[in-house]
């Protein structure tokens, strides 16, 4: 299958919903919609809602049948990156080849603006209830199980914490599971769920999202050689090791998705995409 194609196809989709979700940067309070905005577009690779929306289609659900999901995970994605590239945190300057938030608008003003976006993400989510029903209620406790204590900001915590002197695979492989992981499964669940999915469809692909961001999580590590990040797979397993690993990751959670049949293809190939992005 093509995935150029694919992506060409939907994100265009995304594109559209987030547009008519965020508040435009004319309307007060201006500044704190344009911060808002800013991360937003243009975007990434918008890798979790295209991940969503496969998913969805993986159990027989239009695309945009996960649109919601599929933007909240994006925006408590992107609220993550502001909040990561503050100076109390990883203190970044830039972020997608342009200034971080709190660089072009303020610390003040990017705070609040990843806090905004937060509160949106669940609103997204609770508007579906209307045609969704207990599905978005099920993907709300899913996205915000991942993005709380116990998955990304937790994981963040013991990111900033981390101690090379003690570091091991258990300890670099328990952040990514919370800071990374997490909100790529929510992503994939949050998709299937608004996509009618089965509860052992949902077991399956939820799995499958955590080891692949795993995985994703160890590929990112592997782009980020040189950088001495101290919370990586490189600093305990190596590269060669830390390759294998994403890779037996990655096979892992494809045969997960077996059984979905040719309809979870374009689901593995984005797997494939994000494991194997140049490393």
């Amino acid at each position: 299958m093509d995935l150029d194609a694919y992506v060409s196809e939907r994100s265009p989709l995304v594109e559209r919903f987030l547009e008519n979700l965020l508040p435009s940067s004319d309307r007060p309070p201006e500044v704190l919609h344009a911060a808002m905005r800013h991360l937003v577009f243009p975007g990434g690779k918008r890798l979790r809602p295209l991940l969503a929306m496969a998913s969805a289609e993986a159990v027989g659900a239009t695309a945009e049948r996960a649109l919601p999901a599929a933007a909240a995970a994006e925006l408590i994605h992107t609220y993550s990156l502001i909040h990561d590239d503050l100076p109390c945190m990883d203190d970044d300057a830039e972020r997608r080849g342009r200034p971080s938030v709190h660089i072009a608008f303020g610390e003040t003003v990017a705070v609040l603006a990843g806090d905004a976006l937060q509160a949106l993400a669940f609103e997204a989510l609770a508007r579906a209830a209307d045609s969704h029903g207990t599905c978005a209620a099920a993907a709300i406790v899913d996205l915000a199980t991942a993005a709380g204590a116990s998955g990304l900001v937790g994981g963040q915590v013991d990111d900033l914490a981390f101690d090379p002197a003690k570091a091991s695979n258990e300890r670099v492989e328990s952040v990514h599971e919370r800071k990374s992981a997490a909100l790529i499964a929510a992503a994939i669940v949050g998709g299937a769920r608004l996509g009618g999915a089965s509860e052992p469809q949902l077991e399956e692909l939820g799995r499958f999202g955590r080891e692949v961001g795993v995985a994703f999580q160890i590929a990112d590590d592997l782009l980020d050689e040189g950088e001495n990040e101290p919370c990586s797979s490189l600093t305990v397993l190596g590269r060669e090791a830390a390759r294998e690993r994403a890779e037996m990751l990655l096979s892992r959670a494809l045969a997960r998705v077996e059984d979905l049949g040719s309809r979870a293809e374009v689901l593995r190939e984005l797997a494939r995409f994000a494991v194997r992005r140049d490393v």
